[in-house]
């Protein structure tokens, strides 16, 4: 247990346990590069335990966003609705294939797509919308999902911080016709970088994994169906190792415990901050159609001088806390790409919101340290 005057992380990655004994046994298989013994046991995990149509595993969440915009088949100047306030992976993986991107707001509950401003965003070239599932609580995917179909667009979830989350009892990541995930070292269930694109919708699936084996149809020929494969489309190589994906077995069989020790730790934080809201400290929102899925847990702040002097108040007591992304529309690379429309709740949240240390051996006390010096911060204003 960390002494009481050592720097308490943002993160610190967890061992489950068997990680190291697993990637063993891959090595010892003979098979260590993509799609061996322990892709598959992933896959299966997913699709048979957690109920998804189809996975498939990627080097990372950025993969298996670009594998999504190669399967959606966007030409130059069609546009996709992004929220601005998300991580750059998001749009690039749509720029890449030459899509133009209308940011969107948050809401001012929370930094998700506000779904109220989604229609008035949409012209002939939309193509796509993709929902960012932030802090792994859920997008209004009705709202959202009625506007897409009204219009004919494709909706992709972001859901890289939401696994184990769910919106009105379905999981995220299986509600829009694809969907990104995360097991970076940063999320609940990690493989160091790792990824996987769910197929919810069976007309991607054979060209999905085409597209992940280089434009090749290995796949179909190692399942029998073809005699020898070939080059059939475009794609890249977006398998990770079979080593990632032992490692990243090993925390799924133990995601029950992962995730009860971290919503304990986010609960317990909820709890202690409950009156700042009194102050005009804004806690997460969590609307009544999402669960939490423990995966981080913020605060908003009343301005960006009061999150600055919050997070260098904390790192005085060797506690590291971090404030999060910086609006898209603003960046030095798409600023002038940008309608030139104000996005002010993305704003509010680039400036004033601050992310807690959050992972599974944030013990109780080195929690309640954290906890002491928030309280104690706003004590003093």
């Amino acid at each position: 247990m960390s002494s009481t005057f050592a720097a308490i992380p943002f993160n610190k990655p967890y061992l489950a346990g068997p990680e190291t004994k697993y990637i063993e046994e891959a090595v010892r298989s003979g098979k260590i590069s993509g799609d061996g013994l322990f892709t598959k046991r992933c896959h299966q995990f997913f699709e048979q335990q957690l109920g998804f149509t189809k996975v498939l595993l990627t080097t990372s969440c950025t993969d298996a966003l670009e594998m999504a915009a190669l399967l959606l088949d966007l030409q130059p100047g069609d546009e996709v609705i992004v929220p601005s306030y998300t991580f750059v992976s998001t749009p690039n993986a749509f720029v890449l294939r030459g899509a133009k991107i209308v940011f969107a707001d948050s809401t001012a509950e929370n930094p998700n797509l506000d779904p109220a401003t989604l229609e008035s965003l949409i012209t002939p070239r939309t193509r796509a919308v993709v929902p960012v599932h932030y802090a792994g609580i859920a997008c209004d995917m009705d709202a959202i999902g009625a506007v897409a179909t009204k219009h004919g667009l494709a909706v992709v979830e972001d859901a890289a911080q939401a696994i184990d989350s769910f919106y009105k009892g379905q999981a995220l990541g299986t509600i829009g016709e694809l969907a990104a995930f995360s097991f970076h070292e940063t999320k609940n269930i990690i493989a160091g970088e790792g990824g996987m694109l769910a197929i919810n919708d069976p007309r991607y699936a054979q060209r999905a994994e085409i597209i992940r084996e280089k434009g090749t149809n290995r796949s179909s020929f190692f399942r029998g169906e073809v005699d020898k494969y070939g080059w059939v489309d475009v794609g890249s190589s977006f398998l990770p190792s079979d080593i990632v994906a032992a490692f990243l077995y090993a925390q799924l069989e133990h995601m029950g415990d992962i995730q009860a020790r971290r919503k304990a730790i986010w609960q317990r934080y909820y709890d202690a901050f409950v009156p700042l809201a009194a102050q005009g400290v804004s806690l997460p929102h969590l609307p009544e159609y999402a669960t939490n899925n423990g995966h981080m847990f913020y605060l908003v702040c009343r301005s960006l001088d009061e999150r600055t002097a919050l997070i260098n108040a904390l790192k005085q007591r060797q506690i590291l806390p971090v404030f999060h992304y910086l609006s898209l529309h603003t960046s030095p690379f798409y600023t002038d790409k940008h309608d030139g429309r104000a996005l002010p709740w993305a704003d509010h949240y680039t400036d004033c919101l601050v992310r807690l240390p959050l992972y599974y051996e944030l013990y109780p006390e080195l929690q309640q340290r954290v906890v002491d010096g928030v309280l104690e911060f706003y004590a003093s204003l």
